[in-house]
């Protein structure tokens, strides 16, 4: 193949899929919610890697608070307040889920009710 072959093909890439931003977010939530909950099932043999998960699913949480804290942030304000409130319960729960004094299973309820939300309301692709 020579150097025009390899430019062609290079950006004619078309099993490469073209998501939108809900369903990047919705990617997000789903790779986070899927090590969560498989290290959540395995926590005694591996702690280390669920604690590493909470994280990642509390990091996930503080980039949603912080935008929909954002004033240019399009959402309806009641639905920002209501991801806000759920980011701020998700923080909260996961220190309690740290100091062993609560379970993960509500944050996986959680970011699995919100894939459900962004697949009805838009589509995940």
């Amino acid at each position: 193949m020579n150097a025009l072959d390899m430019a062609r093909t290079a950006y004619t890439n078309t099993s490469a899929p073209i998501r939108t931003a809900r369903g990047t977010e919705y990617e997000a939530f789903a790779r986070v919610t899927r090590r969560l909950s498989a290290t959540d099932r395995d926590k005694k043999a591996s702690y280390p890697a669920f604690v590493t998960a909470l994280n990642e699913n509390r990091r996930l949480w503080t980039l949603l608070a912080s935008d929909v804290a954002d004033s240019n942030n399009g959402l309806p304000a009641q639905l920002r307040a209501q991801i806000f409130y759920l980011a701020e319960f998700t923080i909260q729960h996961t220190s309690a889920v740290l100091n062993r004094k609560a379970e993960a299973s509500a944050l996986i309820e959680i970011n699995t009710a919100v894939m459900r939300g962004l697949q009805t309301t838009g589509g995940a692709k």
